[in-house]
């Protein structure tokens, strides 16, 4: 599998608000995947965002690593997976982070602004794509 740096069209899908779904391990190693959302940074890591009382949130401290698959909007066959770490986790201060995605996805603030939330960052270990056009 390939690793960083991202090509150019790689990067190009993970930069659209796609569907996606990640998964972690809990502490007996079953995995665990749900949907979520995710913002390709600057600088190649990935940030996620979830509720502070996730239990996903104790998976991801115990154990890092994780996988993202994400699929294009138009055509579900063509598709990005990246395998690493979550390499930070620290407070959502302010929302910030979920705003961020919130205005990737939908254009504006996260409404729900009652709960505490958390972002974590993906460092990207490698990679794989299908179907993906250069």
């Amino acid at each position: 599998m390939p690793r960083p740096p991202l090509p150019a069209n790689v990067r190009d899908l993970l930069l659209q608000a796609n569907p996606a779904v990640i998964a972690a391990n809990r502490p007996d190693g079953q995995p665990v995947s749900v949907a979520t959302w995710y913002l390709l940074e600057d600088d190649d890591r990935i940030l996620i965002n979830m509720d502070a009382a996730r239990r996903r949130l104790s998976y991801l401290r115990d154990d890092p690593r994780v996988s993202l698959t994400v699929l294009s909007e138009a055509n579900w066959g063509t598709h990005v997976s990246v395998q690493g770490r979550v390499v930070d986790i620290s407070p959502d201060l302010k929302l910030a982070g979920i705003d961020r995605l919130a205005r990737q996805y939908f254009g504006g603030s996260y409404p729900n602004r009652d709960r505490e939330r958390v972002n974590g960052w993906i460092e990207i270990e490698f990679w794989h794509a299908w179907q993906l056009k250069d």
